[in-house]
């Protein structure tokens, strides 16, 4: 029941965007404005909900730390060894906590994203396919995709289907916004 009330709510959200899709029966427009909102939705919730300075100093004293470890590795200085070993309990600490920190995010959006995905694949929606260029298919391991997925049901060479689409949309979209809300990493 529950269910069926999410499943109604969403189609209700998102039935006159797929309206106003130039292609209704095969809406790769609606799955990308829909990716767009998923990728916004998530890229703020990282933004708001993870402490981004302080993610970046732990990263950067993981990565200090690792250069020293291996270093000290190839040196076979086993004082630094040690220095490095003894200082390892508070690394692991650190690490917990960045864990932690980019946990946040995906508890708050888990859920809602898991109902989105299931509207998708229960309206026309599922039913897309795209077709790509034979490089763009190629170089995104497109065929590797359908070894484990198997290819949409069409006689288009080089297509996907809707999860390939929303998939290929929603990582450029959070890469753009990650890019211009100021995230200091690269991806």
């Amino acid at each position: 029941m529950v269910v069926e009330i999410v499943y109604m709510v969403l189609d209700a959200i998102f039935a006159p965007l797929i309206s106003l899709d130039p292609t209704p029966k095969n809406p790769m427009l609606t799955i990308f404005v829909i990716s767009l909102i998923i990728s916004l939705i998530t890229t703020l919730a990282q933004k708001l909900l993870v402490d981004q300075d302080e993610m970046k100093e732990i990263q950067d004293e993981m990565k200090a730390y690792q250069k020293e470890m291996k270093e000290a590795q190839m040196s076979g200085d086993n004082r630094q060894m040690a220095k490095l070993q003894a200082k390892q309990g508070d690394v692991m600490a650190k690490q917990s906590k960045m864990m932690k920190m980019s946990f946040k995010p995906m508890i708050v959006t888990f859920i809602p994203i898991l109902l989105v995905f299931y509207w998708m694949a229960q309206s026309v929606v599922s039913k897309t396919i795209v077709s790509l260029p034979p490089a763009v298919y190629y170089t995104l391991l497109t065929p590797l995709w359908h070894m484990f997925y198997g290819p949409p049901t069409t006689t288009l060479p080089y297509a996907v289907g809707w999860l390939g689409w929303h998939i290929l949309c929603t990582f450029a979209l959070s890469q753009i916004l990650r890019k211009y809300m100021g995230f200091k990493d690269g991806f």
